[in-house]
């Protein structure tokens, strides 16, 4: 897992320069390069944040459907906690939207 997150992460800081020639390129008098710059950071702000909460979703999800299955009680204690790694999603988009605004 940790390979691929490697392998993913040096195909993008590869790529980088690229979209930031063809942006340079298309508008000059805009910033090109910071506008490049700005939506890879958008990107990954909100992809890194969902792939994490998707991990941890799985992760959590399977050890409270474990504890429920051995004892019904603890279902209320342990979903709270899945709310709180959905979160992570949300702050994701949040960073990435206010790198697109501001």
């Amino acid at each position: 897992m940790k390979r691929k997150a490697i392998l993913v992460s040096v195909f993008l800081l590869l790529i980088a320069p690229a979209f930031a020639q063809e942006a340079e390129a298309s508008a000059p008098e805009a910033g090109g390069t910071a506008q490049a710059v700005k939506y890879i950071a958008a990107a990954l702000a909100v992809g890194v944040a969902c792939i994490a909460g998707g991990i941890a979703v799985g992760q959590i999800g399977a050890a409270a459907l474990g504890a429920m299955s051995e004892n019904p009680e603890v279902s209320g204690k342990a979903l709270p906690f899945i709310g709180l790694a959905e979160g992570i999603c949300l702050w994701g988009f949040l960073v990435g939207l206010l790198i697109l605004i501001l």
